[in-house]
């Protein structure tokens, strides 16, 4: 079982962006594969915090969390990190800031290639109602760019490799000395890669890669709502030179429906009843996500009767367990009734009177609470007892 992704780094639910960033900085240092050579523990402890702390410093990762714990990430398309190649490609940016270039022996030298990772792609998907309750496979369009086929991504020319920038010697920058001052400068050459190509591709020019357009399978788990953001992992950008493609991320948007409203796992529809039917009790059809459903009324139903019909609802993207379909009766009276109608209502209402059944009467409430005016009473229609 994985542990609460809080109490990884060791902060509360309520914590800040700069609390839990302070919280895994100390983590990661200490727990840094390279100070820590051969030690499994402190593997598994990186790996642990760097997971933690990719979920807690994205808002949307963190409302899923929340709300639906590790499955309803997993759901989501979340599954965490492979390797370390993902986590300090990922937190790049974070390591320069926290240990300064080149940190552990892993900083850009004269014998890594001058790859660079993907960028991330965003697409927004607009679904139905229906979709988005009891799930579905969508296949969508994106312009991105893929490894070059001639090259297969080397961005070299047949024959031909990496060597190291001539001008900088593989370090990236170039130095002036000034009085006392060295100041460094991003190579022109190599534009601070250290590397540069003996022969680029003719292709794609060296970069390794070319723009297409692709289809994505894109598996919508039930349960989805407007703003749920999934992720497909390597299905973003394809990297500079061989480098690891971007992620793809998803955003959802459903359209509403005709007649169903959703509040969280909970669906809600009103249905209109025929007087006669609630007086008498009748058995009813009402429409559900998934075909029609059999509703029995009993006798005597009021307007407004909720009934609830368990496991019709929204399946939880954290347990797949279902809300309930809450039915509100609606009691409809028709506007025109035939003389013949009237002459049976007429005779309906005799009936009650003769069984004791009292007249209807207006009636004055004062609201005597010492605060309220005179105009503020409110008439009420009741009936006596």
């Amino acid at each position: 079982m994985k542990r609460d992704y809080y109490e990884v780094l060791g902060v509360s639910r309520n914590a800040s962006q700069e609390e839990i960033k302070r919280a895994y900085r100390k983590l990661a240092f200490k727990y840094h594969p390279d100070r820590n050579p051969g030690d499994k523990e402190a593997e598994e402890k990186f790996k642990e915090a760097a997971e933690a702390y990719e979920v807690l410093r994205d808002p949307e990762k963190r409302r899923i969390y929340d709300l639906y714990g590790h499955g309803g990430l997993k759901s989501s398309g979340y599954q965490g990190f492979r390797s370390y190649q993902d986590i300090f490609s990922t937190f790049s940016d974070i390591f320069e800031e926290f240990f300064g270039f080149g940190f552990g022996g892993r900083g850009r030298t004269s014998s890594q290639p001058s790859s660079e990772p993907g960028n991330d792609l965003l697409y927004r998907l607009t679904i139905s109602f229906e979709e988005a309750v009891l799930g579905a496979e969508k296949e969508i369009e994106i312009d991105t760019f893929v490894s070059c086929p001639s090259c297969n991504g080397s961005g070299a020319s047949p024959g031909s490799h990496e060597v190291v920038c001539p001008v900088c010697n593989g370090h990236g920058q170039v130095f002036q000395t000034h009085g006392f001052f060295r100041i460094g400068t991003t190579c022109s050459n190599c534009k601070g890669r250290g590397r540069v190509l003996q022969s680029p591709c003719s292709t794609c020019g060296g970069s390794g890669r070319v723009e297409k357009t692709k289809r994505v399978k894109v598996r919508i788990p039930p349960g989805v709502d407007t703003g749920t953001r999934l992720r497909l992992r390597g299905e973003g950008e394809c990297g500079y030179r061989g480098g690891p493609p971007g992620d793809l991320y998803v955003q959802i948007h459903v359209e509403p429906h005709e007649i169903f409203e959703r509040d969280r796992n909970d669906l809600f529809i009103r249905v209109p009843v025929h007087f006669v039917e609630a007086i008498l009790g009748a058995e009813i059809e009402i429409p559900t996500l998934e075909g029609t459903e059999k509703l029995r009324l009993e006798p005597g139903t009021q307007p407004g009767t909720v009934i609830r019909l368990r496991g019709k609802g929204v399946p939880s993207l954290r347990t797949g367990a279902r809300g309930d379909l809450v039915v509100e009766i609606d009691v409809k009276l028709p506007k025109k009734i035939s003389s013949r109608q009237k002459e049976l209502l007429k005779e309906f209402l005799e009936l009650e009177r003769q069984q004791g059944r009292k007249k209807p009467r207006w009636a004055w409430w004062k609201r005597n609470d010492g605060e309220k005016s005179e105009d503020e009473n409110r008439r009420v229609f009741a009936f006596e007892k």
